[in-house]
């Protein structure tokens, strides 16, 4: 149990909840049109853009990000140090039948156990990684797609509850109801998105990226055994892989989450510093314009002119 995002899931909904029932309670902010479309609604378009399998399996890796799969790289390094010397000793044969964490480790060392040389052990392996992120790209895409169409649906019960309300303008008992629709949907939506899936979706981006690490680390462990390189020689590799991975990790994490957001506000100062530009350039245009057609008759347009 992953007791960081149980305890930032129940604090953000308290910290709302809280403020909903000290500004006059909690009956206020629930309406059950503005639930249908903003959670059905989301419901249904993401089921709309994945598979059925995808869709369904993205749930299950949801509950991941609050039961995550331990992967202890000082555990593997060990492990990796006690295979290197049975090797070294009794040869590849004698690492059948060794208890090893996982299923991904257990498929490098029967390839070994089995005769395969380095580089179709590389190769296999490097494949079990590449099928492994495609796996979570699809499932981190549909918890992605709740963080998208959420907010949307939200904009689009706004719409409906300002259509109802310009609708019965003459009646003041119908306008509070379509207010509410239209308020509370945006709520629900930005709720979803940024309290619940956004979440979410980083800690599995997250996961993923460890993932991504150990296995790396296992590949290089089991080329190494492969070599008959000796278990310090090993250990120091892995110690010096981890903390690269480690420091790669980290890098790849912080562009993920900032990533997005850089590149909309790169591309709005972009465009916004592009059409400043294009002004200037215009007004600077006028004003020669309008120099030159005065310079017969204004004595300092001369040295005006030149200024610009």
């Amino acid at each position: 149990m992953d007791i960081a995002s149980l305890i930032g899931l129940i604090g953000a909904a308290g910290m709302i909840i809280g403020s909903m029932i000290y500004s006059g309670g909690v009956a206020p902010y629930i309406d059950i049109p503005s639930i249908l479309i903003v959670i059905g609604g989301t419901f249904f378009a993401v089921m709309f853009t994945t598979p059925m399998g995808v869709f369904l399996g993205s749930f299950g890796a949801m509950a991941k990000a609050f039961m995550p799969k331990p992967r202890s790289r000082e555990d593997l390094i060990s492990k990796m140090v006690e295979l290197s010397d049975l090797a070294r000793k009794n040869g590849l044969m004698a690492l059948e039948g060794q208890e090893l964490p996982d299923r991904f480790f257990e498929k490098g060392v029967e390839m070994l156990v089995d005769g395969a040389d380095e580089h179709k052990l590389v190769k296999f392996l490097k494949q079990e990684i590449s099928s492994m992120k495609e796996r979570h790209s699809e499932l981190h895409g549909a918890v992605r797609a709740w963080v998208d169409i959420a907010p949307a649906m939200g904009m689009i019960g706004t719409l409906i509850g300002l259509v109802q309300m310009l609708g019965a303008m003459e009646d003041p008992q119908a306008i509070g109801p379509a207010m509410a629709v239209a308020l509370l949907t945006t709520m629900y939506g930005a709720i979803l998105a940024n309290v619940i899936f956004g979440p979410i979706l980083s800690k599995l981006e997250g996961y993923s990226a460890n993932e991504v690490v150990y296995r790396e680390m296992v590949l290089e462990g089991l080329r190494n055994i492969a070599r008959g390189e000796s278990g310090r020689m090993v250990q120091e590799q892995r110690a010096r892989s981890s903390a690269l991975n480690s420091k790669r990790w980290n890098q790849s994490l912080s562009a993920a989450s900032s990533g997005a957001a850089g590149q909309r506000s790169s591309g709005s100062c972009s465009n916004a510093t592009s059409h400043l530009m294009v002004a200037r350039v215009r007004d600077r245009g006028s004003w020669s314009r309008w120099l030159r057609r005065l310079s017969p008759i204004l004595p300092f347009t001369s040295s005006a002119r030149a200024m610009i």
